[in-house]
């Protein structure tokens, strides 16, 4: 038996682990699903349509419900443990996505998609997650002020040059940064850099290379660094000297004809500014105009499991190429987009828009190729501080120049593939199932805070609700580092309460579950012990409960009290501590 059999014989057995263990089916309790479909957020409007177009395909859900969706979901690809369609927001590994995902290249639904979107999915010349909708992004202006003065777009950076110099000559400043958060001065350099060499073949490589380790920025950086210069030096890159969120800035600076432009990632809900002024939005100019371009940003990106294309599953790869034909079609599209979400495209070739619309130039990129995706994935760990830097840089500090910044960048990545040693916690020693994770959580808990046992609710699927504040997640085997603790961490921190119950209470608590919903739907509840006996009927303990995991009712009755304290920070310290784990091991001494 090769090794590639065998991988998909392991990828057959994760998959009936992850319908026994993290879906379930709301439309037949009595069976299976037909499919595992990833998260349901952001598709909620889709799976009615789904729904009513195909009553028959009964499709189960990930009961997932954390704080890192995209780092679980990498995860769970990593242990081989994903469901049949496959939902991210992020592509973190495209290796791993080819081994594990099938490829789509040869499916007609593709043919209905943008060229562009496919060329930026291909790896290798296999397509394996596509986008589902895009928000792009460019550079926000005051249409109204712009046409009153007879003042037009500019098509590259000499007459971009000129107009910035007459708003200033009107007493205006030409643009500004949205500095509040630092994600909005790093993507102004990093998409004005995708106006250049960035968007390259050369460029892409160089980005591989550089989160890697084998290359620097030096000797790459220097022209887009000086072209990011000349935009500080007209005016256009301004960082905000009150440090408001961007949509502040353009109700406060665009509205009130303070300022012409506004460069932020906001993807806004209106077009109106204050005054009766409309918003426009305009690509990033390149230097001599040949390359002005929008960002995308997928809403998510989607694929099916490979083990859909083996022998035996035919019907599960027609049922799931039914779903993506229908999301890849014009009503599929429309599922996510809304009077509301005004900077959203379709991705599929035919797509339209009004010609007065705030998009409808970047229509028109979409369809010459001159849209390219948001650099974020795997630079979140030097995104913050480089777009610190960058504001800085913005703010006209001094000492603070292109040179420098390049320097900076290099340093911080540099840091970055040093820190392996400290995020990496301990090893899983083998996979662990939500209820086996949700015991290891009440370990971490009970022994930190000092309880004498853990009660610790594990996620089951329900269409209305999500168990946001308990275990929803599993621990796969492998280096646990600090980003997998964060991913079967509750969304609510800070906090945890202890309650205080005789074991006999205790026991009646853990097999009534915790019923969120109040409708008799509980989610279990995991009771354990330190030292891992049972709890005796007639003694007292005292009970440690992550918050937001237990009823009004259940907290009165046994005289919760909250108390201060991280669980994230208990999990990493607790995990560090042990060195490795495992699904029958640590004991709470």
């Amino acid at each position: 038996m090769n090794a590639k059999l065998l991988r998909r014989i392991s990828f057959l057995s994760a998959a009936a682990i992850f319908l026994l263990t993290a879906c379930t089916s709301k439309k037949d309790d009595a069976g299976e699903p037909d499919l595992t479909w990833g998260t349901r957020t952001g598709y909620e409007r889709f799976l009615k349509l789904a729904d009513k177009t195909y009553p028959e395909i009964h499709l189960g859900f990930s009961t997932y419900a954390g704080t890192s969706p995209a780092s679980y979901e990498w995860a769970q690809m990593r242990g081989n443990d994903i469901p049949d369609i496959f939902v991210t927001s992020q592509v973190q590994d495209p290796e791993l996505a080819s081994e594990c995902l099938a490829d789509l290249s040869g499916f007609d639904f593709t043919d209905n998609i943008c060229p562009a979107f496919l060329e930026d999915a291909s790896i290798d010349g296999g397509i394996y997650l596509l986008p589902v909708s895009t928000a792009m992004h460019g550079i926000y202006y005051n249409k109204t002020l712009m046409e009153e003065n007879r003042w037009t777009v500019p098509a590259d950076f000499d007459e971009l040059e000129e107009l910035c110099s007459q708003i200033q000559d009107g007493g205006m400043t030409p643009g500004l940064v949205g500095t509040r958060f630092n994600d909005d001065s790093f993507s102004a350099v990093f998409n004005l850099a995708k106006a250049g060499w960035f968007s390259t073949p050369d460029g892409i490589q160089w980005e591989q290379d550089f989160l890697t380790g084998s290359t620097s920025a030096a000797g790459m950086w220097e022209d887009t660094m000086d072209y990011v210069q000349q935009y500080i030096d007209i005016g256009m890159y301004s960082a905000d000297p009150k440090e408001r969120s961007a949509q502040d800035v353009i109700t406060e600076e665009l509205g009130n004809r303070q300022a012409m432009f506004c460069t932020s990632m906001l993807e806004v809900s209106k077009t109106e500014l204050p005054g009766g002024d409309q918003l426009g939005m305009m690509p990033y100019i390149s230097e001599d105009g040949s390359n002005n371009i929008y960002i995308y940003q997928p809403v998510s990106y989607i694929g099916i499991s490979s083990r859909l294309t083996e022998p035996g599953n035919e019907k599960k790869l027609e049922d799931a190429l039914k779903l993506l034909s229908l999301l890849y079609s014009p009503d599929g599209q429309d599922t996510f987009i809304n009077d509301q979400t005004l900077c959203r495209l379709s991705v599929l070739a035919s797509a339209t828009a009004e010609e007065d619309s705030l998009i409808y130039d970047a229509l028109l990129a979409q369809r010459d190729g001159r849209v390219f995706p948001i650099t974020f994935t795997r630079w979140e760990n030097i995104l913050y501080d480089m777009g610190k830097v960058c504001k800085r840089w913005f703010g006209g500090e001094n000492g603070l120049d292109s040179a420098k910044c390049i320097s900076i960048l290099d340093e911080l990545q540099a840091r970055n593939l040093s820190h392996k040693e400290i995020t990496d916690l301990c090893e899983c020693t083998a996979d662990f199932t939500i209820e086996e994770t949700a015991a290891l959580a009440g370990k971490a808990l009970g022994s930190s805070v000092g309880a004498d046992a853990a009660m610790i609710p594990a996620a089951a699927f329900y269409k209305e609700r999500e168990l946001g504040a308990g275990i929803s997640g599993k621990l796969y085997k492998g280096t646990v580092t600090a980003e997998t603790a964060s991913t079967i961490s509750p969304g609510h921190d800070g906090e945890y309460a202890i309650l205080t119950m005789t074991g006999a209470e205790a026991k009646e608590l853990a097999s009534e579950g915790f019923d969120l919903g109040g409708d008799g739907n509980p989610y279990p509840y995991i009771l354990v012990a330190k030292g891992g006996s049972e709890l005796k009927d007639e003694q007292t303990y005292q009970v440690a409960f992550l918050m937001q995991t237990y009823t009004r009712e259940t907290g009165e009755l046994y005289h919760a009290r909250v108390e201060e304290g991280s669980f994230r920070t208990f999990l990493r310290e607790w995990l560090r501590e042990q060195q490795s784990v495992s699904p029958d091991g640590n004991p709470w001494k």
